[in-house]
């Protein structure tokens, strides 16, 4: 059985003890208690060394001199454009104010100035923000950490190896914990249906909604708008051109195994220039991940009106921050959202019970969350090679399309 079959199943077979128990169902939160320190004892560790790996697989100067440059200026402002959408449409749908949750621990933070904000996102000792857990500060300095290991050439490659094995661990790691989280997922729906009973329902209902909706007007609006309004290209032939990675997306929630889908795609379907696609869609997985900065900001919306806690703009500011910087070190795997969206809680202090609240339907949203995320990568890649002149538009027009050999992969 699937592990989202199972968080499913946890999920009903919670809420419903919760009906049935009442407030005593509250003996079952620590099952939940324990999955949560589980997924907070590999935040630090998973972020320094995801993003890290991240920023050293930009290694050519003279691609991102120009393509690479255009590629990545794409990238941020889409992902920027996306946290904006997360947030506004978080906010007009007042998504999780019909909540009255307590968090545990109540969560009290200083509001800080936005001059404060921007001093302490660098760190002064990056040992001390690991263990302190200031995560915007740990993903600043697996920035320029990447950066540095790249200048060093072959002197930085040892440290290199440490790293991405480091992050292979933790990926490992990631899954195993995640192996728990149907019992997790349980124990704490159990206590919030047996507090609120069936008023948790609607709500999650209501999120997984808004968000189909978010995304599918990021990827009509800005995506469709790139290729048709600045391009020049008719959508249709696209989408079609696209649809067996789009399935694949959809079916495996991983970016990263629908990489070899899209690439072949790319390049047959749509008439994208090896040079190009081997390039930009590559590293779309890495720092492109529109569908999960959606998800990661409207959460974190969610998650603050559910327990009553309001967010300031400084509180904005850093949710932008984090979310941009979390969405970039993501890793294109079934889950890799959720475990970094405890990373954009913890910037502005949201208690990580509420990522109980979103495990239940994470599947759901990580279907669409994906498909996003590579569509999004292959219009920015038919864009740049249109731009570059790399786009062989008769191929793209083609009625013909070519079926994926998975050899190939």
């Amino acid at each position: 059985m699937k592990l989202w079959v199972k968080i499913f199943i946890g999920l009903i077979l919670g809420a419903l003890t919760g009906f049935v128990l009442g407030e005593k169902a509250i003996y079952l939160k620590p099952l939940g208690t324990i999955f949560l320190n589980l997924i907070n004892m590999i935040i630090v560790l998973l972020i320094l060394s995801s993003m890290t790996v991240g920023i050293t697989s930009i290694h050519d100067p003279k691609k991102l001199s120009r393509v690479g440059g255009k590629t990545m200026g794409i990238y941020l402002m889409t992902t920027f454009i996306a946290i904006l959408v997360g947030l506004t449409l978080g906010n007009v749908f007042d998504l999780g104010s019909s909540l009255t949750l307590q968090a545990v621990e109540p969560v009290t933070t200083k509001t800080p100035s936005l001059g404060d904000i921007v001093m302490d996102i660098f760190p002064s000792n990056p040992i001390a923000s690991m263990v302190n857990g200031h995560i915007l500060q740990v993903i600043v300095f697996a920035v320029f950490l990447g950066l540095a290991i790249n200048f060093s050439g072959p002197k930085g490659k040892p440290l290199l190896h440490v790293l991405e094995s480091l992050a292979d661990v933790m990926y490992r790691l990631t899954s195993l914990i995640m192996e728990f989280s149907p019992i997790g997922v349980f124990g704490i729906m159990a206590w919030v249906a047996g507090t609120f009973g069936l008023t948790l329902l609607f709500p999650l209902l209501k999120f997984l909604a808004v968000y189909y909706f978010a995304c599918a007007l990021h990827l009509i609006v800005i995506y469709g708008g790139l290729l048709k309004g600045i391009a020049r290209l008719q959508l249709w032939p696209f989408f079609r051109g696209m649809g067996d990675a789009t399935m694949m997306a959809f079916s495996t929630c991983s970016s990263a195994a629908t990489l070899p889908v899209a690439m072949h795609c790319a390049q047959e379907n749509l008439g994208v220039s090896k040079n190009i696609s081997n390039f930009v869609l590559p590293l779309g997985i890495t720092m492109n991940m529109n569908g999960t900065a959606i998800y990661q900001t409207m959460s974190a919306v969610f998650i603050a009106k559910a327990y009553g806690i309001p967010l300031d703009l400084s509180n904005y500011v850093t949710l932008t921050l984090t979310a941009a910087l979390s969405a970039i070190g993501t890793a294109g795997v079934p889950g890799g959202g959720f475990i970094m969206l405890s990373a954009v809680l913890t910037s502005v202090g949201l208690p990580l019970e509420g990522l109980a609240l979103m495990a239940g339907i994470d599947r759901l949203r990580e279907m669409v969350t994906t498909t996003l995320n590579i569509l999004g990568d292959a219009a920015v890649t038919v864009f740049i090679a249109k731009q570059e002149g790399e786009l062989d538009e008769r191929r793209y027009y083609h009625s013909e399309l070519v079926e994926f050999d998975s050899s190939e992969a």
